[in-house]
Formats: structure tokens, sequence, C-alpha cells
């Protein structure tokens, strides 16, 4: 199963077309070689026809199942000259409407000139019976629209593109697409697209365009904007940008000017790309999406915190009846929670573990019940809505399914539900707020009707989140809104040692491990290696052995992928581990990554389109979202394809896509926010960088933990993690922005 990356050629003609994507060109072919022998080959071939003929650059692999294939790199490709390559071609499905028999008719009365005739005088086909002229032109108008993605793949490989951005180019440029990115590489950084700016600007460089034009100043400040989106912010200080870009865009061999970066931030301002705002003493360059995201919370947020709801009884008494009723008695704190939800348009609830937030939102939707208001419950995860789901005993949704998210022209995420199409409820209830980022916000609160309250429920000490912005920070920060901070440590929360040391490390103390019969523990190790192989012994062995656990109730969380005792590493070894290769047991290698039945992966990547459905297939639906967590349960060599269950979910995946897939054996403690599991292994290595050695990332791991939390590190690490209490600083002005009164 080794894989030689050492290139090779070779030749074939296309015999048979075992898959092909039209969305993406991914195709696995039977290439006839010229001695007659018969090969597999497997990569991005677009708009693919029977009798074709490739010469391949590549390498070759060796599949468990399927044995030797060439995976191709790079192609050439020429048209079939004889009669019956050309009705192989021809009826291989490209065209609609144009099956075999026909197709070899068109190649029996034309014969070698049969594609000019498509192409350029598709009348003539009427000499054919059965083929009108309304049928002829649509036929010719297919083919000229393969000729020209064939123009266009022949454009890619050229200038060294990957051709997989030929569906997308045609898509969106038809056939100026050519002309287009000739005028203007850079139209390839659109997001659209997903081309990094190195690759487009390499293109300019081989088309010799200038290094100083307007679009090269342009596609670099807009990348520079983009790439800070990674670090969180909603906008750059002008003179932060300035100096990025400046380093973005010049080398040893050119210099581009400090005026020549402002000339691109006005131009991009005046298109409206960019906004250009002096705002917290800032001269702040957004995004436009992101400034109007900003903008628009602060608007709509300071207006729903304003509204004070009428209703006409005590909700203590209410309370009181509650606890009478139920058996549940209300900490003060907690009664404050519930009739300022019920009180007011925006209500925060926050608290550590243990401090009883559950609880509270129970309380709260009991009290909406009697006042007859409809509530719905989000979280930002699946993970996170199916705990919320069975904490409160009420169907909790992702946001994006909450607002049924999909994608529209050109592959953009639209939400269904939105300012004209509202929810159908009186209250929203959020969880886990703090890993919702200001864009996915805007979303949800545009599609909260006038009037409904909107209750957010978080602990503003855990991650912030992935996405730009600082959302329930910023919006505690401005004071805006009542803000329940929930502190005492229930009596039967008190008893976990999880949860005391949460607390203790939230203060900056150092976590005390628990004794024999507690539920938290400290190994001492501090090489990446002695770290990696003790977790793997945690899961194999010790834990299921002493304390019943099986390995699929063990979540591996880590700071890091590849540094130190990273995720890439220890999901090697925990599959190895935990789920080896076995006689009868299939098996995909894709990219570095091997995939077999019975492993743990999650999926990384919101994908609307994935068709899913229940195990008893009695329901079906589309949509699997970053974050979920599930299980390869068959593999199908034949189709190309494997199925996971997420829950009660099935979902199949065609072999295209395992980009979508990681294994999930060990995650990041980013990608664990909003999740619970039963038993959590921390494993803290030195050889980490420095910025994800932090308290946020050690409390959140720790607070992941149900029953049982092991950290496996060394003491420096975790003294070091302990009194880093240091968050990554984020341009936003969004406190600013609800602090100011409306003009």
């Amino acid at each position: 199963m080794e894989q030689t990356q050492e290139l090779e050629s070779i030749w074939g003609t296309v015999g048979a077309i075992v898959f092909h994507n039209p969305e993406n060109g991914y195709s696995v072919l039977r290439l006839t070689a010229s001695d007659g022998e018969e090969l597999t080959a497997t990569g991005c071939v677009p708009n693919v026809g029977l009798g074709e003929e490739l010469n391949c650059l590549g390498h070759w692999t060796t599949h468990p199942t399927y044995g030797e294939q060439f995976v191709i790199t790079s192609f050439e490709r020429s048209l079939p000259m004889d009669e019956r390559g050309i009705a192989d071609y021809l009826g291989s499905g490209l065209i609609r409407g144009v099956g075999p028999k026909l197709a070899a008719r068109i190649a029996k009365q034309f014969g070698a000139d049969a594609f000019d005739v498509l192409m350029h005088d598709p009348e003539q086909l009427t000499k054919i019976r059965g083929i009108t002229p309304k049928k002829a032109r649509e036929i010719g108008r297919q083919f000229t629209e393969m000729s020209e993605m064939r123009m266009l793949m022949e454009f890619l490989t050229e200038n060294e593109l990957p051709v997989t951005l030929t569906p997308a180019l045609y898509r969106r440029l038809g056939v100026s697409a050519i002309d287009a990115l000739t005028e203007n590489p850079y139209l390839l950084c659109d997001a659209y697209y997903d081309v990094d700016f190195y690759v487009a600007d390499s293109l300019a460089s081989h088309l010799g365009l200038s290094r100083l034009s307007p679009a090269r100043c342009d596609a670099g400040v807009l990348y520079a904007m983009t790439f800070n989106l990674d670090n969180g912010h909603t906008f750059i200080p002008c003179e932060k940008l300035v100096v990025a870009a400046h380093a973005l865009l010049s080398d040893d061999e050119v210099e581009v000017d400090e005026r020549l970066i402002l000339d691109a931030i006005d131009r991009l301002e005046t298109s409206g790309q960019l906004v250009r705002e002096n705002i917290c003493n800032r001269d702040a360059v957004y995004l436009r999406a992101l400034h109007d995201a900003e903008d628009y919370l602060a608007n709509t947020l300071r207006e729903m915190a304003g509204r004070e709801m009428e209703y006409d009884f005590d909700v203590d008494e209410l309370l009181l009846a509650l606890e009478n009723d139920g058996g549940v008695e209300y900490a003060p704190l907690q009664r404050e929670a519930i009739a300022a939800a019920a009180k007011y348009g925006l209500t925060i609830l926050t608290g550590g573990p243990g401090t009883g937030k559950t609880t509270a939102v129970r309380g709260m939707l009991r009290v909406f019940e009697a006042l007859g208001q409809e509530a719905v419950l989000a979280a930002p995860t699946g993970r996170a809505a199916k705990r919320l789901s069975e904490l409160c005993g009420t169907e909790a949704k992702t946001i994006h399914r909450l607002l049924e998210a999909g994608y529209g022209a050109g592959g953009k995420l639209y939400f269904k539900k939105c300012a004209t199409d509202p929810l159908d409820c009186d209250v929203v209830v959020l969880d886990e707020v703090s890993m919702v980022d200001v864009v996915l916000m805007q979303a949800l609160v545009e599609a909260i009707p006038y009037g409904a309250r909107l209750v957010l429920v978080g602990d503003p000490d855990q991650l912030p989140p992935v996405g730009p912005g600082n959302f329930l920070r910023d919006l505690i920060g401005s004071k805006r809104c009542p803000v329940i901070a929930l502190t005492e440590i229930f009596r039967q929360a008190r008893q976990s040692d999880i949860v005391n040391n949460a607390h203790a490390i939230n203060e900056g103390l150092l976590p005390t491990p628990s004794g024999k019969d507690g539920d938290f523990f400290i190994l001492h190790r501090s090489d990446p290696a002695d770290v990696m192989r003790t977790v793997v012994s945690l899961c194999r062995d010790r834990l299921p052995r002493y304390y019943g656990i099986s390995p699929a109730q063990i979540q591996v969380l880590t700071p890091a992928k590849r540094q130190g005792a990273g995720t890439i590493a220890l999901n090697r070894m925990l599959q190895e581990a935990l789920n080896p290769p076995g006689q009868g047991k299939p098996e995909h290698r894709y990219g570095d990554m091997i995939f077999r039945e019975g492993d743990r992966v999650m999926q990384v990547r919101n994908n609307y389109d994935i068709i899913w459905e229940t195990a008893d297939g009695d329901e079906q639906g589309t949509g699997m979202f970053n974050g979920d967590v599930g299980e390869i349960v068959q593999i199908f060599p034949g189709q190309e394809c494997l199925t996971v269950r997420f829950d009660d979910k099935l979902a199949t995946y065609t072999f295209d896509m395992l980009n979508e897939l990681e294994l999930a054996y060990a995650m990041t403690v980013h990608k664990a926010q909003g999740s619970e599991f039963d038993a959590v292994v921390v494993a803290l290595s030195n050889g980490t960088s420095p910025r994800l050695l932090t308290r946020p990332i050690l409390y959140t791991a720790i607070t992941r933990a149900r029953r049982l939390l092991v950290i496996v590190g060394s003491d420096g690490v975790i003294e070091t993690m302990v009194n880093t209490n240091i968050r990554n600083r984020r341009y936003s002005a969004l406190r600013a922005r609800l602090r100011r009164e409306e003009s």
C-alpha cells in the first residue's frame, strides 16, 4: 500500500469509465495501452469520453482491493479519429440525447469530419433520420460546450494550474474564461474558486503581466484581509493592512510602494468590496460582509435588549409552583435568570461546569410554556445540539439546520429562514454561544421574528469562535442586556474533581489529581513519543480494564494537529491499536490517510448536500456539519464509496469526497468545543507551539469530560497553560457599536 511519488508517463485509450463526478471531474478510468494491456487510472479528467487518447503524467499506487492504479497528476488528450472511436466517444453519455446507436449513425455519416460538423455546422445532423433541427442545435450546443471546456483545460495545464478548476471556471465565465484569466489571473482569488494568491500570482508572472498592476495590488489586499479572518479579526487597522499587503506583494525583484497599496484600498472601497471606517480610535478596514454583520448585530441587539415583555402573572409565584410540582429548587441566581428571560427581549446566561445552567434553561422553558410562547433550542454543532436535547428533553437543532441552510447559485451558502421568511417561534434559546462567530450570528438574528425573545447561554471562559469576531465577550462587555453569571457549584457537582479542577484552573490554580476512586488524574510524561505511547495504552488497555469504559467512549484531545503529540500522529497510532487491518476488513487509502471499516471519523466542513437516512429508512434528509463524529460502517470498493453512521443517520461518501473526513480517535480541543464525552484523555507534550499552551485551551479540554479525565503531560506544560491566560487579540468593534447610542 505504499505510494511512490516518482512521476511517470503513460498513454492509453479510454475503454471504460468506471466512475465520473461531473462537478469536479474526478474519474476512475480503464485505459487500453498500445500493446493491448489494460490499466486503471484515477484523477481529475473533466468531460472524459470513451475512445479518447490520454497521455498522462502521474505515479503508481497499490489499492488494497483493486491492486495497481495510476494516479493522474496532469494529462494531454486527443479525440479519436476513426469511425469506431468517434462512435464510442459520442455515445458514452457526454451528450444528452445521443446514445450508442445514434452516435454510430453520426460517425458513419460524417466519419473523421463528425466533430467539425458538431462544432461548426450542426444543422447537417438533420440528414440523419430522427434528428430534428431543434435537436441538431442542442447536440451542437452541448458539443461546443465540451470543446470549450477542453480548451480551458489545455490552458490550465499549459499554465500549471489544476484542471479541477475547469468546471467552476466554465460555470461562471463560460467561453470567455480563457480571455478573462489572461486579462486578470487574480480573479482566481475569488472565494468561489478557492485558489491561493500565490497560484494566481504565478499565472500572472507566466503570462508576463506587470507585478505593479492595479489588479495584483487589489488581489493582494483582499488576500491579506481574507487571510486574517483565520485569526478571528473582523477588521484590520489600515496601517497593519498596508504592512501585511506590502510583505505579500514585495520581494527581491519588485518593491510595491505603499501608495499603490493605499490606492488599491481606495479602489476596493469604491467598488464596495471593502468598508473603511474610523472606530475604536482606529482607521479600520473591513470586508463588506463583516462590516455589515457587525453593524446589523449592534443595531438589532440594541433594540432587542431595550425591549421589555408584558405578561399577566408573577414569575416568582410560577417558579414556586414549578418547584412544588417538579421537586426542583432554584437557586437565587437561577431564579433571576429565569425571570430575566421572561421579562426582556435579550438575556445572557453564563456559568462554568456544575453551576446549573441546564436547570435554569429547563426552568425558562417551563415559564415560556406557561406564557404560551413557542421556544426553539439551537446550538452551533450537532453534538452540542444532541446534548442540549438530552438535557432539556426538547428537540434542539444546529443553527444551520434550524435556518435550513443550503447552497445557491455558484455554490454560495444561503439560509432559507431569514428576515423575509422568519422562524415560526416566540423564543430562541442558543447554547454554546461562545462558539458562534458574527457572520453566523447575523444569520440567526435576521431569522428571529420581530418581538421574539433571544436567550444566549454559554461560558465566556471557553475558547472564542474559530470564525471572525468575539461575539459573546463583546456582548457581555457592552453591558447592553441582563447578564446572569451562575457562580455557585452545586453539591452534586462539588463531588467531581473534574468540576473542581476546571474552576481552579479558571482562577489560575494548578489542578489537584484525584485519589484512587476519583475522576481526575495526571500521568507525568514530557517527550511526545512517551505521551503518545501512554495515550494508546490508556485507550486500548488501562481504562477499559480498570473502569469498564470501552474505547468508543474515550475521546483523546490535544491542542495541536501536527506539533508534539498532535492529532495526525495520534490518530495513526490509535487507529493501528484500536482498529488494525485485518483479512476481510475493507479499507481505502486517500492521500496520507487510510480509512477502514470501524474507524471513528469526523466531518471537517459543512456540506449541505450530503444525503443521509435513518438506520430504519423511515427518514431522509441532507446535510452533515463540521464537527459531526461518526463511524465507518461499510466500504464498497466496487461502487467507490463508503457509509458513515452519525448517531442514527447513515451518510454515503464517494471516494472523491473523502477530503471532508478525518480520523477522529484524537481531535483538537477547538474541534471538541460544544461536545461532552464519558472519558477524555488530554495529550500535552513538549514541542507544542506556545500559542496553543494557554489556560482557555486547558479549561475547555477539561470541561469536555463527563465521568473521567486523564491528563498525560509534564508539570511544566500544565503549569505553563494555567499561567498563560492570554487570548489572541481580535480586532472587533461590536462592543463599541453596541455601546453607541442610536443616531
